[in-house]
């Protein structure tokens, strides 16, 4: 028996191939993308300008609280001068702005029992004059309940007789309490010698 085969199809001339070519791209989101970054760059400006501002407060507090260490310390320095300088044709001026630039205990102290018109008295019967050099100063601490500050000052006292004659320099270190009120006015609290004593 014989057996015929499928009729075959006609042969088809081949295609010719194409390139391969990426798919087509989907076109991007212009507008979002600038909203996005408009506010990223907003973002970032005002972070910078919060970051500035806060740099500029905290420089503002230092430079402040240096200023007010500095007067402490320079109410100190002036406090000292004010106590070891005078001249004999100035004691009463020298002697009252010394006390008047006191506060406290030390304003107590040199205000009771006729103190100031004795130290007035002490220095025209001495026939000398006195003149004080800070040598050097130094915050010790500053307690902030009270508004105290405690100050080291080092100074050097020379006095000289009538005539004009020195005699040797005495060296002295303090430990100045100053006070600082509510008006910002700072005073000479009390005085203390390193080794105790006012």
């Amino acid at each position: 028996m014989q057996v015929e085969a499928a009729p075959t199809p006609p042969a088809q001339a081949a295609k010719a191939l194409k390139s391969v070519k990426p798919p087509p791209r989907r076109q991007p989101n212009r507008a979002l993308v600038a909203w996005i970054s408009f506010a990223a760059a907003l973002l970032a400006i005002g972070a910078l300008a919060g970051c500035l501002a806060v740099l500029v407060v905290q420089q503002r507090h230092a430079n402040a609280q240096q200023a007010r260490d500095q007067r402490f310390v320079d109410t100190a320095t002036q406090t000292v001068v004010n106590m070891f300088s005078y001249k004999q044709d100035n004691i009463d001026e020298s002697v009252n702005r010394f006390f008047n630039g006191t506060s406290g205990p030390l304003h107590a102290m040199l205000g009771a029992n006729n103190n100031i018109e004795n130290l007035k008295g002490i220095f025209r019967s001495t026939d000398a004059t006195s003149e004080a050099v800070v040598n050097g100063a130094a915050l010790e601490g500053i307690d902030d309940v009270t508004d105290n500050a405690s100050v080291l000052v080092s100074v050097r006292v020379t006095v000289a007789d009538i005539d004009g004659v020195n005699k040797p320099s005495m060296p002295y270190r303090l430990r100045v309490i100053v006070h600082e009120d509510d008006q910002g006015r700072m005073t000479g609290y009390d005085l203390k010698y390193p080794n105790g004593g006012n």
